[in-house]
């Protein structure tokens, strides 16, 4: 590896050289490595084609969830929900016992307990996870998806971010078959509330039981706001909302 001290600043790549730009500056390698053809056919590389096959299904398993249930995503994710959501797929797919290696699924993992509890508790947003942002007991009916919070409030039961002035909490219930992409996701109203120390019980309750016959997926969401001049604006673009997987059957 070389160092390009021209000053024109070249990226990309050169007959067999390939300029980028790294964390040391701007750098020069030329071409290597073993060609695409030869890891698809040569018989020593099967092990490699079956890790890729199963990680290329672990991160459209990741993407199916998230595309299931974006309208609770949109604001509560962060930058690396997808690679981590990557790796918990794949943790989620060792638990398909009866697939041979290269085509173990999602799917079959998640009929196994330990496969659900691998994916159980998942945060969309590192930066906020519930545990840290919710700070009271909560009841789930599975039957139904409704989420309960007896004598909340606020004040003494969130962490509150600076400059928020409300909370809103939602709860989702979503039907997802990983095998044949199937999805129905039902949200619950959302109870919105100014931080005044309002003490009283929380109900959110999913508009229905959502159809299919996939995985039951059950979701929490905490946001914040600013109101100013009786508006309620998102509290920096949710940087500080929780969303998480709250259970899986």
């Amino acid at each position: 590896m070389a160092k390009n001290k021209s000053i024109i600043k070249i990226e990309g790549t050169l007959d067999d050289l390939t300029f980028y730009k790294g964390k040391d500056g701007y750098l020069v390698r030329t071409k290597g490595g073993i060609s695409k053809s030869r890891i698809e056919n040569d018989p020593a590389f099967i092990r490699t084609r079956e890790n890729g096959a199963e990680f290329g299904h672990s991160a459209s398993a990741g993407k199916m969830l998230r595309r299931s249930i974006i309208d609770l995503l949109n604001d509560a994710k962060d930058d690396r929900v997808t690679s981590r959501l990557t790796q918990v797929m794949s943790r989620v797919k060792n638990n398909d016992l009866t697939s041979p290696r290269g085509k173990r699924e999602v799917a079959i993992g998640l009929s196994n307990l330990a496969g659900r509890q691998v994916l159980n508790g998942f945060n969309f947003n590192a930066n906020a996870p519930l545990d840290s942002v919710l700070l009271t007991e909560f009841t789930l009916n599975t039957a139904t998806g409704e989420i309960n919070i007896a004598l909340f409030a606020p004040l003494q039961h969130v962490a509150i971010p600076q400059g928020a002035t409300h909370v809103s909490l939602q709860a989702g219930f979503l039907n997802l078959d990983f095998a044949t992409g199937a999805k129905d996701l039902q949200l619950s109203n959302t109870v919105n509330l100014a931080f005044n120390g309002f003490g009283g019980s929380v109900t959110l309750t999913p508009a229905g039981v959502p159809a299919g016959s996939g995985n039951s997926l059950y979701f929490l969401k905490v946001t914040f706001f600013q109101e100013v001049n009786t508006v309620q604006y998102p509290l920096k673009n949710g940087a500080y909302n929780a969303l998480q997987l709250v259970d899986v059957l």
